[in-house]
């Protein structure tokens, strides 16, 4: 598999001020595998160590942090010398021994030479709940589920992504059913690489349906491992009634619908606690289109998502069929399932800050409004053909927005006063807007 993420520990890696890595993402988006892919293809060597039930790592690093003696009990570890120029350090499962996520500080301060990375699962909540770490000491990279370019790299389609990096538009269209399809098997399969590569070796839909379900089984026990016994049942209820709040036509979360009679203060501790272990997106409302979008927030409305659209899926009980080939009883839920994919595709770009609008009567609403460095993007998501953007048009005449944009399973089109982006290429979008 190739992920995105690779070119950017690149980046990180040649960087003159490179602090140590700390590589942020849910349970099983990939973190592990990346970082180790990464030093095979980078370094001649990679001290993976994982702190895991790691009695030895434990007690090297509740001593003093003493550099060259941690040095010399990782090359102990890892079995072979540790040299800077040529040498990948990996801590995973981090949040196992926290010391060590302190040492980086030291490596930072007294050690620079040295390439390091940390990851860990539940990673967010350690950090949360006190876990010390150096602030300003490190560097984070922040890793999603696969995205629908690398999905389509994962099914042998490079020339589909090809022609997606030169925006070759024309002969995209020409090739709208296959791509089309691929998407619809994104929208089943989603990005979780464990379900990613069980299609791509079997092709098999029920199978994919039965990693996912394990995903999902891992995420309910870590509920009741990890979370505070106070607060269990009321994540679960919370987490289980994302498909319901997206299936209505206004997304907008609504506590009623987790618990009749439910209050916001009831559920803000485990609305942070699902977002803390990256299980769920917060998308907030803004009340106007002004930079930066951050000073406009609404903190009282907004949307949850969860972190894959197949997980969405599997969560929803959808089978392979609906999804492929269409059902009038799932015309509804498709937009839900849409503005997932589109925002899973956009959030994977750091420069990207993402919310939606409604206008404050309730009257108007837009799936998302994205400040993109210096632009400010209206979004309008549209699950099948429809061409028609009334409340795209609606907000971009009452606040004059310069750029606008509508995507749909349309081809890609300019039409005076927005862009209709198609579906299959909206991971695209922020190269587009940066050549405006």
């Amino acid at each position: 598999m190739y992920r995105d993420a690779i070119e950017k520990l690149e980046k990180w890696k040649s960087r003159k001020n490179r602090k140590p890595l700390i590589v942020r993402g849910a349970r099983q988006v990939g973190k592990t595998w990346l970082m180790r892919e990464f030093g095979r293809k980078n370094y001649e060597k990679c001290a993976y160590i994982s702190m895991d039930e790691n009695e030895r790592m434990e007690n090297v690093f509740r001593d003093a942090f003493d550099i060259d003696r941690i040095l010399l009990a990782l090359e102990i570890e890892a079995g072979f010398k540790i040299t800077p120029e040529d040498t990948l350090i990996i801590f995973d499962e981090v949040q196992e021994v926290p010391r060590a996520l302190k040492a980086l500080k030291y490596f930072c301060e007294q050690a620079p030479q040295y390439h390091i990375m940390a990851a860990g699962s539940l990673l967010g909540i350690a950090l949360h709940e006190g876990t010390s770490f150096p602030v300003g000491k490190v560097d984070f990279l922040d890793l999603y589920p696969m995205t629908f370019r690398e999905f389509l790299l994962a099914c042998g389609q490079e020339r589909f992504v090809q022609l997606m990096e030169q925006h070759d538009y024309a002969m995209m269209g020409n090739f709208r059913t296959e791509l089309i399809d691929y998407l619809k098997y994104y929208y089943y399969v989603g990005g979780m690489p464990e379900a990613v590569q069980e299609y791509v070796q079997e092709k098999d839909f029920r199978a994919v349906r039965e990693v996912q379900n394990k995903l999902l089984t891992a995420y309910e026990n870590d509920l009741s491992k990890h979370a505070p016994a106070e607060i269990v049942t009321k994540i679960r209820m919370l987490w289980n009634s994302i498909p319901t709040q997206l299936a209505k036509e206004n997304k907008k979360f609504v506590y009623g619908l987790v618990r009749e009679g439910a209050r916001a203060r009831e559920y803000e501790v485990a609305i942070t606690w699902l977002m803390d272990v990256g299980l769920v997106y917060k998308v907030e409302r803004v009340k106007k289109p002004d930079f930066p979008l951050r000073a406009y927030q609404d903190f009282s409305a907004f949307k949850l998502f969860v972190l894959d659209v197949g997980l969405l899926g599997a969560m929803s009980r959808l089978n392979a069929k609906v999804i492929l080939e269409g059902d009038r009883m799932f015309e509804e839920f498709k937009g839900a399932l849409t503005e997932q994919y589109v925002l899973q595709q956009l959030i994977v770009h750091e420069e990207n800050d993402i919310f939606y609008w409604s206008s404050e009567k309730g009257t108007g609403e837009l799936d998302f409004l994205i400040q993109m460095d210096d632009k400010i993007v209206p979004i309008e998501v549209k699950a099948e053909e429809n061409l028609q953007a009334k409340s795209l048009r609606s907000f971009v005449q009452k606040y004059d927005m310069k750029y606008a944009v509508r995507t749909s399973m349309s081809d890609y089109r300019e039409q005076g006063w927005m862009v209709n982006y198609p579906l299959y290429d909206v991971g695209g979008l922020n190269e587009y807007m940066k050549e405006k």
